[in-house]
């Protein structure tokens, strides 16, 4: 039983408080000491070849979208790109295992994990570009507007998810976070809420190895940052970013868990951003060449394009499909961002709020007048 001293008090004053012990068993809640792995384990016995065919499609399919958008970005198509090269597992894998009826909470690095859960990827890309407010109904989608403040998007997926199970809707939240991400006042409040509550929310961090040019190691001290899960009472797994089929098994549990009332789980994957922060950022300045070179042989493509292709699950065919599948995505893109939006001024006023104030009306007229005034 533990004795304390009162603050300012005399030793005389002592006093015993009654017995304490932890609300939780913090042994189920600890990661596994190492990132948790299938491809090239014994556990590979185990995958469901048509999933994992799927996986692979969709894989090189990002792949060529990162590549297409990033052109883009030199053509003066997109005023900016975050490249997801070498984060395509978690992205892919993020968007396999949520349910229509569930919502996804992207960064504005996710832009790949909005397009593999069914968005067009020309919308995908509008904010981006600077056209139209979020570029796609998010209700319709089932996906959060695109995040460019680091981790707001974490309390909003926590209150979705809350006011669902609130109303009995079986709904899950995948809320998705950079590694920076965690270092923001909302990713702590939004872990402490989800716990508190018991939200059926997953935390999914993209442990990239960098926030911006800063290492992960000038951010925290803590053994890794799925430890952090556990200060807020909730599972954390660390899994390898790179595997999806790691990716899809851990996070596929993890909804299932918070579907059926086992409340929120928070995953940090290990992965690595293989290209710079975005167009505008001079990677070399922060890491070298080398570092870049040893992760390009634990590539997420080739990952499981060797595993299928030992297996006998995958031949040249299916590789070469693949290839068109995702060549036919990327013209697509390409043909719909060359195309000059038609934008209407008058949208700045729309979706602000739900009824304008009289402020905003008062403004839409003046700049309805100017229009009409200018066409005449």
């Amino acid at each position: 039983m533990t004795v304390q001293e009162l603050p300012g008090a005399g030793a005389s004053h002592r006093f015993t408080p009654p017995a304490w012990s932890p609300r939780t068993d913090a042994a189920p809640l600890l990661p596994d000491p190492e990132p948790y792995r299938v491809l090239g384990t014994p556990a590979a016995d185990g995958l469901d070849p048509e999933l994992m065919r799927r996986c692979y499609a969709e894989l090189v399919r990002g792949r060529r979208y990162n590549a297409q958008a990033t052109a883009l970005t030199k053509q003066g198509r997109l005023a900016v790109y975050p490249s997801t090269v070498g984060q395509e597992a978690c992205e892919i894998a993020a968007a396999m295992v949520l349910e229509e009826r569930d919502w996804l909470f992207p960064s504005y690095r996710d832009t790949l994990a909005a397009v593999a859960r069914g968005l067009d990827p020309v919308q995908a890309l509008t904010l981006l570009r600077g056209d139209w407010h979020t570029g796609y109904d998010p209700r319709e989608h089932r996906i959060a507007p695109l995040s460019t403040p680091l981790a707001t998007q974490l309390p909003h997926a926590v209150g979705l998810a809350h006011a669902a199970r609130l109303r009995g809707d079986d709904v899950v939240a995948l809320a998705m976070v950079g590694d920076g991400g965690t270092s923001e006042g909302d990713f702590h409040e939004a872990m402490n809420f989800a716990a508190v509550w018991q939200a059926p929310v997953v935390f999914l961090v993209q442990n990239n190895g960098f926030a911006i040019s800063v290492p992960l190691a000038k951010q925290t001290a803590a053994p890794t940052l799925a430890h952090k899960a556990v200060g807020y009472g909730m599972p954390g797994r660390l899994v390898d970013g790179n595997d999806i089929a790691a990716m899809h098994e851990v996070l596929s549990e993890a909804v299932r868990r918070a579907r059926s009332g086992g409340g929120p789980t928070m995953i940090e994957a290990v992965t690595y951003r293989m290209e710079a922060h975005t167009n505008a950022d001079d990677a070399t300045r922060y890491r070298s060449d080398a570092e870049v070179e040893a992760w390009k042989a634990h590539d997420p493509v080739a990952l499981l394009e060797r595993e299928l292709t030992a297996r006998g699950l995958l031949d040249a065919e299916g590789v070469q499909a693949a290839k068109d599948a995702a060549d036919a995505m990327a013209a697509a893109l390409r043909d719909g961002m060359n195309a000059d939006p038609v934008l209407d001024p008058m949208d700045l006023f729309a979706h602000v709020y739900e009824e304008q104030t009289d402020r905003l009306r008062e403004q839409a007229e003046m700049l309805r007048a100017e229009l009409e005034a200018g066409n005449e």
